[in-house]
């Protein structure tokens, strides 16, 4: 009896891990397709990024198919895929909330063992946009660089092999990461997603005018002889290795790939055991964490003005320091105002002007303030009762932004004069971006009041639903605003280059723009004041429907 009782036991076992895979797909799928039927909006969305996935990974397969024959193409097919690799390992971290399925936590309380759950966990990853734009990018790497039978019949081996490595790859960071993601504190890798962002696109901007440049192709080569040897990479160069009748180097290559994937495998099957077996200790020491994420603004607040605007002040930093989403805003922010003139000028073909863009992305953080205080802001509002309340409410958030803005557009416009070598224009390009930056201080006090719509706290949107018109209104307009109240100095940084003597007056503009800026500023904030106090009420209710 107890041998039948152990087979049938052994048995039951079997057919439950042998069931849940086509489960957690049709999991997967439901999750889905209940996503889709929240609004027409997101159904519309979703079917437009399919077609531009589609359309895009097409044209990538085309392109990869092109390359087949020339003397480089290995080398653009095993960066292709290493690249790859890496966007599948940082998307868990960047994106958490993008699949439900990402979080194994979710099925802690359910009787599954972690080998068979791995197993449906990959299958039901192999579902979605994602896998399915990487599979073309695979098989056109393996068209690519494939001759003769035994490279492609190590291609029919290497696309899946290379696939699932991407897919497990996202898995296993995704669960080492789990605890940290899904706790308040994790949303602060929202701030490393615009970095990266910002950074990355200028990178590959950078990288690509250099392969236009003499050399082409043949640049990748001393990158891609290392990597092929790395999975995925190692893929498909054991196919390009099988075509060279290389056929040991080509079975280590593949070997190499078929081991990452099991050591993925097994490390993403200890991390759901831990997460499955121990107790979450996210919150076990809040009091030990909040005294460790104090801000240190202690030596910073001597240094403030007293009374309200100190204080004001004091706040808005300690927003820029400790809210996620405030904190992703000014990072980005700070990159790209950096990133575009430096990498510009890196490329000889930058503008010493290009120095203004940063003013310009720090002075965008004024747009929406008291969106940035969401639901809290019924504190601030009980405090305003009166025009002048609000405008001393507003000044000290300008002043705030100024303390990193005004140091930081300097820096950046230095930097950018010392690369490219063009010091007299330094101080009207100085002006001209103090110009700016008091215009869009101006303009976002005013739109702050005018326009003012929610910031979720939770995922990645930036804009509540129903008020996008909102938020696009109040920064373009502003940023069009902005832009003809700098028109004047402008028109006289123009006038100057192109008069005979504008260079001995050029300085002038220095004095001039920062001048017209702090003056637009506190007409702007005095023009703002009145219409914030008046619209308490409704600023309230949209800064709250998020």
């Amino acid at each position: 009896m107890s041998t039948g009782t152990n087979a049938s036991g052994v048995s039951s076992e079997a057919s439950s891990e042998a069931s849940i895979t086509p489960v957690v797909v049709r999991l997967k799928l439901s999750l889905l397709r209940n996503g889709l039927r929240q609004s027409a909006g997101r159904r519309a969305a979703y079917i437009t990024s399919v077609v531009v996935v589609l359309l895009f990974a097409a044209l990538q397969l085309l392109g990869l198919i092109a390359l087949r024959g020339n003397a480089h193409a290995v080398s653009v097919t095993v960066l292709l895929i290493a690249v790859l690799a890496l966007g599948w390992a940082v998307m868990p971290l960047f994106f958490p909330s993008g699949d439900e399925t990402l979080d194994p936590t979710r099925l802690v309380m359910l009787p599954l063992r972690p080998r068979p759950l791995v197993r449906a966990l990959l299958v039901a990853s192999l579902v979605g946009i994602g896998p399915l734009f990487t599979l073309c990018l695979l098989i056109g790497s393996v068209i690519s660089v494939a001759h003769g039978t035994a490279a492609y019949v190590t291609g029919v081996v290497a696309v899946p092999v290379a696939l699932l490595v991407c897919v497990a790859l996202a898995r296993a960071v995704a669960a080492a990461n789990i605890r940290l993601l899904s706790s308040r504190k994790g949303r602060d890798l929202a701030v490393l997603s615009g970095l990266v962002v910002a950074i990355g696109a200028q990178v590959v901007n950078f990288g690509a005018q250099r392969l236009g440049s003499a050399g082409g192709l043949s640049r990748l080569d001393p990158a891609a002889d290392v990597l092929r040897w790395v999975p995925p990479g190692s893929a498909i160069g054991a196919v390009d290795s099988m075509s060279k009748s290389s056929y040991g180097a080509g079975v280590v290559q593949l070997a190499l790939s078929v081991a990452a994937l099991v050591g993925l495998l097994a490390l993403w099957s200890r991390h759901l055991t831990l997460l499955m077996t121990s107790p979450d200790g996210s919150t076990l020491q809040a009091g030990e964490t909040g005294a460790r994420e104090r801000v240190p603004t202690g030596g910073l607040r001597r240094l403030l003005p007293s009374g309200r605007t100190g204080t004001v002040m004091e706040r808005s930093l300690r927003y820029v320091w400790r809210d996620p989403k405030t904190k992703a805003a000014w990072v980005t922010s700070l990159a790209i105002g950096l990133i575009v003139p430096v990498f510009n000028a890196l490329q000889g073909t930058g503008s010493i002007y290009f120095a203004c863009f940063a003013a310009g992305m720090l002075g965008i953080q004024m747009y929406n303030q008291f969106g940035q205080d969401t639901s809290a802001f019924w504190m601030v509002a009980m405090t305003i009762a009166s025009p002048r309340d609000a405008y001393v409410e507003l000044r000290g958030r300008a002043l705030a932004l100024l303390v990193i803005t005004l140091p930081y557009a300097t820096l950046v416009t230095v930097l950018t004069t010392a690369m490219l070598g063009d010091w007299p224009k330094l101080p009207e390009v100085l002006g001209l971006s103090f110009a700016l930056l008091g215009a869009m201080l101006a303009t976002g006090a005013w739109s702050s009041a005018r326009f003012p719509y929610s910031i979720p706290q939770e995922g990645y949107k930036n804009v509540a639903p129903g008020q996008a018109g909102l938020a696009w209104i109040a920064i373009f307009g502003g940023m069009v605003s902005a832009a003809l109240l700098t028109a004047p100095v402008i028109a006289l940084t123009i006038w100057l280059n192109v008069t005979a003597d504008g260079d001995r007056w050029s300085w002038l503009l220095l004095p001039l723009g920062a001048g017209y800026g702090a003056l637009l500023t506190v007409f702007g904030l005095r023009m703002a004041a009145p219409r914030t106090a008046r619209r308490l009420p409704e600023i309230l209710a949209a800064v709250s429907k998020g």
